[in-house]
């Protein structure tokens, strides 16, 4: 609600600085045109700008004509000058701003808001030769990075506006805006404002401000007159301070959702401002006791403290304040129990509260809320089951006015709802986390004036009701994450005037390297053609449901369709040629589906088309090379295919491009890396895991040489691109966020810009799997900002581990050859550290207590003394891999109730005792190798109650005895190493008989439980993999990946006798059983015959 009261004041703003050209010309008796250099650059703005709004808005913009009649422009009376440009809203987009702007240096107002810059930065330079502006805004246009210095030196301007507005203002239609995505770091805020003392309105809503500590104070300091103050979602972390208090002249208060605040008590010198009309303070964290006090201001409209979940209050402490308009009080503890307690707020308009026991056990509903006919937007959030619906919602029915209502967290029968059925006004429905019965969403055909309805995250068991046909006059639909079942309804072609359509079905994040979606497991039958009625349609969103069949040619009539999204939805087939009819197409998604066929060339043609997307979805065949030269594409996302052919020429057309993304297909051929250098916006290329041979040519044809120009490239991934160095061009790139370089041939030394270039802006470096043996280093501690990722395993590098400062997320040295790490190493570890296979020996320092890690790979080094007990006892770690080192000693038993470990693998040390019983704990555990010690324990059939254990590896230790010893706590624990795929016991001194009920419980290893030849991963959101090694086929190998289908058994080398159990037969699933080297006699079941997936059989 950023933008609730700032609307006016601009407006006016904008009125006077036009009627300077609209008095010049209203007689018809006074000619005054503009300088020609001003028309000429007003001309050359016009160029770079593509509009989407037929007709075209800024039709009146001929050459030849006079500047200062079109459409936005003002112009000075003396002098002719361009002295206002308001273009808000006219629905054009840009590659960024075009610098011609800034040769109109008369300007005063400058208004470029809810337009298309994005994904672009504004110029580093240039707004300071603006020295006349005063009103700048440049809100919700798409702009990224940081916020340049020239706006600071603006000494005249009186308002700024850099926002971007989350919520949602109109309640017809209920669509949102586009935003920026700005931050502060150089010049800082301090900076931004010290010389803007003229300043009345600072709009900086979704600005990145996090971190910036003390910004009321310097508010306070800078800009003493400062009346309208709106810092929403801006990520404060510092309260709202005192300070704040000395601004008298402050009418508008916007700090909502700025959820990092400390917690803090209600700002009461808020309540001592005069004209203060608006105080947006929700979800800030404030907690106690609203104060028992007036507001001072007898113009208090708006009062928004909602979310904050420990703040207190009642209802009569804010009824003198008859003025308000709006009051949300929603997600806090406010009560309103006695009569009358919302009588006094005659002109109220918009109303959100908290329905629970404690604030409606008393009310009067008609003496209440009832009477407000003013009340136009209501919304209710139900807190306790208990509460009586018939008591809240009997009211409902009378409020004839009212506009908007929404409802979170309801349970409805049919006739509750039937009182919300009753209110013929209401235009907008919003419906979330609620419960209902089919025949009371049903009722919904009765609200025949809706504009909005919403219904999200809802439990609804059935098919969307095809009475939803009635509501003809909807303009927006949104039905999300609510279980339907069955088809999509063909009466939602009879929505005639729709314009807004998203359906999302329920999803689960598995990780961005994959698909990050799992698809709803039943299918909701074929897409409705009927969808092609839908004539007005401009958005048109389907998330996450099972389609069966392709996508409707009848999508292809949506001839005002701006943006089409239609991902992980189970659509199969081609990609209907009729997409191409779709005149004014801005975003064509279609990412994560089951498509079949090559990508029509038409699609590059549509020529309105900004974003393709159609990565993961089984794509084949080759790219067309088609004319290309009136596309306007920015974004193309091609990835995770199966392209193949050589990369179309017509690609390098695409002049516009700022992201391209054509990694992991099977597209062959030689790459010209200069030839991407021509796209000088590019910010993202991803050519990675192809069959490609990149180079970098000059305009000679010489290889690895700078092009002329290097683009803004921030991200670049030439993995598996036979690399054989360094592309010169890197090092002129100023700011690089992600690099991978990975599985190439690239030899010799890493270049020391690698580590000095990008210090403040690379978060990710992978140089893995290559051919690099030097580094060029001033310092062993990098100092790298903000990095997250650096993998640099599989290389030939020597000497000691540099590590960066701050420590980053990922740090991946492993199959390497250095020999030392830093003394103090564990003041740089962040979450992972792997340098297996390396050459380092000595401790591991007690001092790893004091970090943060949770998954470590020491493994394939020699490592020696006792192995900290805080890595296994303390709970936080997740993979702990010491394999093959030197460390002895017995292992720690006192492990934490909260073990999160998920691999222990310890194989091939000194380790001495016993498994620790407190390993049962860790519930999560799916890896246990201890093989290859000197342990001495028995059979620890305590560990069969853990219900992810897939890995357990015993081998050649000292363990003994049966392994039938405790079996008769088998029934105790209903299932017994349920999950276990791989059990190694060879090599011990186990003996007896082998119990029948040590078989029977093994239920990943029988029929139809245990075929998808998934790889086991681990669920802790790492693309960590388990690593075993035993005997298959004979053969001791190690296996990286660990398929479900990979079950073995392996009790060779033992002390085993008696009979082969016959229920070893039910393990039908087994690929390989070693029973060799034990005493058993009698005959080879029968049953062991119907295990048909054996491929290794050892019983000698």
């Amino acid at each position: 609600m950023a933008s609730i009261c700032r609307v006016l004041p601009v407006f006016l703003v904008v009125l006077a600085a036009l009627a300077t050209t609209s008095n010049s010309h209203g007689d018809g008796k006074l000619t005054l045109r503009c300088h020609p250099d001003q028309a000429a650059t007003l001309l050359q703005l016009k160029k770079s700008f593509s509009f989407l709004r037929y007709p075209n808005p800024l039709e009146s913009w001929q050459d030849g004509t006079d500047c200062c009649l079109w459409e936005g422009v003002g112009c000075s009376n003396s002098f002719g000058h361009v002295t206002a440009l308001e273009l808000s809203g006219c629905g054009f987009y840009s590659q960024g701003l075009d610098p011609a702007i800034f040769k109109l240096t008369s300007l005063q107002l400058l208004d470029l808001s809810m337009n298309s810059f994005g994904p672009y930065s504004l110029p580093a330079s240039g707004f300071e030769r603006l020295p006349l502006l005063t009103h700048l805004n440049l809100s919700n246009s798409g702009f990224q990075g940081q916020i340049p210095a020239g706006i600071g030196r603006l000494a005249n301007l009186v308002s700024l506006d850099l926002s971007s507005h989350f919520g949602i203002d109109d309640y017809d239609t209920g669509i949102g805006d586009s935003t920026n995505s700005l931050w502060l770091q150089d010049p800082n805020f301090q900076i931004l404002v010290a010389n803007l003392s003229n300043l009345r309105e600072l709009y900086l809503d979704g600005l990145d401000m996090f971190g910036i500590k003390g910004w009321c104070h310097v508010l306070a300091k800078s800009l003493p007159d400062l009346s309208v103050l709106s810092l929403s979602y801006c990520q404060l972390v510092s309260p709202i301070c005192p300070s704040l208090s000395t601004l008298h002249s402050l009418t508008m208060v916007n700090l909502q959702d700025n959820f990092y605040m400390p917690d803090a008590p209600f700002p009461e010198f808020f309540m001592d401002f005069l004209n203060l009309s608006v105080l947006q303070l929700a979800r800030t964290n404030l907690q106690g006791w609203f104060p028992r006090r007036t507001f001072q201001s007898k113009t208090l409209r708006v009062l928004d403290l909602s979310r904050n979940l420990d703040l207190s209050g009642h209802v009569l402490s804010l009824s003198n304040t008859s003025s308000l308009e709006t009051m949300k009080l929603d997600g806090t503890r406010f009560s309103f129990g006695k009569p009358g307690s919302f009588t006094n707020f005659k002109s109220l308009q918009i109303l959100s509260l908290d329905v629970n026991v404690s604030s409606v056990d008393t009310v009067e509903p008609q003496s209440s809320l009832g009477i407000h006919r003013s009340l136009q937007h209501l919304g209710l959030t139900q807190m306790d089951s208990k509460s009586d619906l018939g008591l809240i919602l009997s009211w409902l029915g009378n409020l004839q006015n009212l506009r908007s209502l929404e409802l979170s967290d309801w349970h409805f029968s049919l006739t509750y709802f039937s009182s919300v059925a009753k209110l013929k006004s209401l235009r907008r429905l919003s419906i979330t986390g609620c419960t209902f019965t089919r025949s009371a969403l049903s009722t919904f055909s009765n609200l025949v004036g809706l504009r909005s309805l919403e219904v999200s995250d809802c439990d609804f068991n059935g098919p969307i009701p095809s009475a939803i046909g009635n509501l003809t006059n909807l303009k927006s639909l949104n039905i999300n994450r609510c279980n339907f079942l069955g088809p999509i309804p063909s009466s939602i072609g009879k929505l005639m005037n729709l314009r807004n359509l998203e359906v999302f079905g329920v999803y689960n994040n598995i990780g961005t390297f994959s698909c990050p979606f799992v698809p709803i497991p039943s299918s909701v039958g074929p897409m409705p053609f009927a969808v092609g009625n839908l004539s007005n349609l401009e958005s048109l969103q389907i998330n996450d449901f099972e389609f069966s069949g392709p996508i409707p040619y009848a999508v292809g009539l949506l001839k005002k369709l701006t943006s089409l999204r239609i991902r992980n939805s189970g659509l199969s087939g081609n990609i209907p040629n009729s997409i191409s009819n779709l005149t004014r197409l801005i975003e064509l998604d279609l990412s994560f589906n089951d498509l079949n066929g090559e990508l029509p060339a038409s699609v590059f043609t549509i020529p309105t088309l900004q974003r393709l997307d159609i990565r993961s979805s089984k794509i084949s065949g080759s790219i067309l090379d088609i004319n290309v030269t009136s596309s306007h594409l920015v974004s193309v996302d091609l990835g995770r295919n199966n392209l193949m052919g050589n990369v179309p020429g017509s690609f390098f057309q695409l002049t516009s491009l700022s992201y391209l993304d054509i990694g992991w297909n099977n597209l062959t051929g030689a790459v010209d890396l200069s030839s991407f250098w021509r796209f000088r916006n590019l910010n993202h290329l991803d050519l990675s895991n192809n069959n490609l041979s990149v180079r970098e040519m000059d305009g000679e044809g010489n290889t690895n040489s700078p092009s002329t120009y290097i683009p803004r490239v921030t991200s670049l991934g030439l993995a598996s691109c036979n690399l054989t160095e360094f592309p010169v061009s890197l090092a002129h790139l100023n700011q690089v966020f992600y690099l991978d370089l990975s599985c190439n041939r690239i030899s010799g030394e890493i270049p020391k810009w690698i580590w000095t270039t990008w210090n403040s802006s690379l978060t990710y470096l992978n140089l893995s799997h290559n051919m690099l043996n030097i580094m060029q280093l001033t310092s062993y501690v990098l100092p790298f900002n903000q990095l997250e990722t650096l993998d640099l395993s599989s290389n030939e590098l020597q000497g000691q581990i540099p590590m960066p400062s701050p420590p980053a997320v990922v740090l991946d040295y492993s199959n390497n050859s250095f020999s030392a790490v830093l003394p103090n190493f564990t003041l740089y570890l962040g979450d992972e550290f792997k340098i297996s296979k390396n050459k380092i020996s000595g401790h591991i320092p007690n001092s790893v207590s004091d970090s943060s890690i949770s998954v470590l790979d020491l493994s394939f080094n020699n490592f020696t003394g006792w192995i900290p007990p805080c890595l296994i006892e303390d709970g936080y770690m997740r993979v702990l891999i010491l394999r093959k080192n030197q460390f002895e000693g017995v292992l720690p038993n006192n492990i934490k109730d909260q073990c999160m470990l998920q691999t222990l693998d310890l194989n091939d040390n000194k380790i001495e005792g016993q498994l620790p019983m407190t390993l049962t704990k860790c519930l999560q555990l799916e890896l246990l190798d201890v093989g290859n010690n000197d342990m001495v324990d028995t059979f620890p059939s305590w560990l069969g109650v853990l219900p992810e254990l897939h890995v357990l590896v015993l081998r050649s230790n000292r363990f003994y005895g049966s392994m039938g010893g405790d079996l008769h706590s088998v029934d105790k624990y209903g299932e017994y190493f349920a999950s276990l795929q791989i059990i190694d016991l060879a090599s011990n001194y186990f003996s007896g008989s082998l119990s029948p009920k040590l078989f029977d419980r093994l239920t990943s290893m029988m029929a139809e439980l245990n075929t998808t030849g998934e790889i086991v991963r681990a669920r802790n959101g790492t693309d960590y993999q388990d690593t075993v090694a035993i005997t298959y086929k004979s053969i001791y190998r190690s296996f990286v990946k660990i398929l479900t289908t990979l079950t073995v058994i392996d009790l060779s080398n033992n002390s085993f006798e008696g009979n082969i159990p016959e229920s070893l037969g039910r393990l039908v699933s087994l690929l390989a059983l070693n029973m060799s080297g034990n005493a058993f006699t009698g005959d080879i079941p029968r049953e062991l015959g119907r295990m048909s997936q054996l491929e290794a059989l050892d019983l000698s």
